[in-house]
């Protein structure tokens, strides 16, 4: 069978002794997109912080992009995964363009694409404003920026359209659809099913820290 680009086996993350994930089998294969759902608290943001290698799990086994999620390997593919969380990434004291300026020096980016994608998710003119003066809109889209400028071959949104406009909706699509045009694939968290059903193939409920029914039928 074919590399996933994820891959969990009876994978579990514990805080002391009380299980956060519990038995998680999931497997993600290129090219697909996949929605996460369940309520508050029931684990969704753990899963997509242990998938951007920023927890190791302590049960079972798993990896991304071929690398074991225990193995101190793991530390090096994450530039090929891009995370956008609840929380922007952003340096507040920087402006827009030198956050995403300092992220393509890091990554070898070369400078003119910072320009062409902050005019790609509509913040060109913007883009000497301080984060901190930003909203959190404006923000969230500096984030798609970010993304955009990496591209990354695993893609994580928890809440994806969470301050996003109506005129930025967009975007969401635009970075599944592209991540997936690399052979990639996308893990899409939000409180709106429907919103993210043309998107994703299926989706994968949370219950509790466990998976409820993997593999369910996008509606």
């Amino acid at each position: 069978m074919p590399e996933a680009v994820i891959d969990l086996r009876a994978v579990g993350v514990r805080l002391g002794d009380t299980p956060i994930l519990r038995n998680l089998y999931l497997r993600v294969e290129a090219g697909e997109a996949v929605g996460l759902i369940g309520a508050n608290g029931s684990g969704k943001t753990t899963l997509l912080r242990l998938l951007a290698t920023l927890l190791a799990p302590t049960d079972g086994e798993g990896g991304v992009l071929g690398v074991s999620l225990r193995a101190a390997g793991r530390f090096a593919v994450r530039p090929r995964i891009g995370l956008i969380g609840h929380t922007p990434a952003l340096y507040p004291q920087l402006t827009l363009e030198e956050n995403l300026a300092f992220v393509a020096r890091i990554a070898g980016i070369p400078s003119a694409a910072v320009g062409e994608v902050l005019d790609r998710v509509g913040l060109g003119l913007a883009r000497h404003r301080r984060a901190a003066a930003c909203s959190h809109g404006m923000q969230r889209r500096g984030e798609f920026a970010r993304v955009t400028l990496t591209r990354p071959d695993l893609l994580l949104l928890d809440e994806a359209h969470a301050g996003l406009d109506a005129q930025a909706a967009d975007l969401v699509a635009y970075l599944v659809r592209e991540v997936q045009g690399r052979g990639g694939a996308a893990v899409v968290v939000s409180h709106e099913p429907g919103r993210i059903a043309p998107l994703v193939g299926r989706f994968v409920e949370l219950q509790a820290g466990a998976i409820a029914e993997p593999g369910t039928a996008a509606p």
